[in-house]
């Protein structure tokens, strides 16, 4: 959290105060999984080749950013890309989908008979740094349309860090209005910060929440720990860490958001892209209300 908070300040951000709660909801399972219709909501935004470069590698590109509460078919197959947010670029391969999108995962998982099955959509919530919009517009947007699909239990898939925050508030929102949740995610102080319910936590780096890239056994072995955590939780606040461990160089962990480790010309040139793209978020969110 403070690293991440050094960092943006650096770039010109103005200070910002983490999403903190003492209490935590908790609403129990009401029937077993394998009886249980569970929903995906992600922080992925759908490609639109539009929007300039979102493949793997591409710098942090505010155009592909989305500002409203989307849904997909949860039946088809999607293009949902993290371009637009602030996942691990330098560790992460985002060439993987499926590390950050455990929507075929939970296919598989329906296909074996450990859920009951899949709601017809997922859901994606916006990455909103302004904590009243997301408790006041998107949670319970979300929260609506989860109630139309009739969702027993949610599965939450943030990415970078304000995702961490936003489907924290988001799982708060929906435990306190009835829908079991669990969140699946790296950035465990953030999480653990604001106060959730369950907590799947993987120490990989930013952008493989849903397990490691190209691994299926990986990804399956993740969402499962996953499920056992919204079956077995006692109470809020359950953090489990995941046994699963970053097969590259541990390096990773220092060099993420670190502004001590970027030379003063790399910090000029990321705080002049850093007000470049606040300029195009904020034209793409006065659109995107209009």
């Amino acid at each position: 959290m403070k690293r991440t908070l050094d960092y943006y300040q650096a770039l010109g951000h103005a200070p910002y105060r983490w999403a903190h709660y003492a209490e935590v909801p908790f609403q129990p399972l009401r029937k077993p999984l394998a009886e249980s219709r569970v929903a995906l909501i992600t922080t992925a935004a759908p490609y639109d080749p539009a929007k300039g470069e979102q493949g793997p590698g591409a710098a942090y590109n505010a155009s592909a950013k989305f500002y409203q509460v989307y849904s997909g078919a949860g039946s088809a197959d999607h293009d949902l890309r993290i371009s637009h947010i602030a996942y691990d670029r330098k560790h992460s391969p985002a060439t993987d989908p499926n590390s950050w999108f455990p929507l075929p995962a939970l296919r598989r998982a329906a296909a074996a008979g450990r859920i009951g099955g899949l709601t017809t959509r997922f859901h994606g919530a916006p990455t909103n740094r302004s904590q009243r919009h997301t408790i006041e517009i998107d949670a319970p947007e979300l929260l609506r349309r989860l109630r139309e699909d009739l969702a027993d239990a949610v599965v939450l898939v943030p990415n970078c860090p304000i995702c961490h925050q936003t489907c924290s508030l988001v799982a708060r929102h929906l435990e306190a209005h009835g829908i079991p949740t669990v969140a699946m995610g790296c950035a465990k102080d953030i999480v653990e910060h604001c106060g959730v319910p369950r907590f799947l936590f993987s120490d990989f780096p930013l952008g493989n929440s849903a397990g490691l890239p190209h691994d299926t056994a990986s990804q399956d072995a993740a969402l499962e720990l996953a499920l056992r955590v919204l079956e077995m939780a006692p109470a809020p606040r359950t953090t489990v860490q995941s046994p699963q461990r970053w097969p590259a160089d541990p390096a990773w962990k220092l060099d993420y958001s670190n502004i001590e480790r970027i030379a003063p010309a790399e910090v000029a040139r990321l705080r002049q892209e850093f007000t470049r793209q606040k300029e195009i978020a904020k034209e793409l969110r006065v659109r995107e209300q209009i």
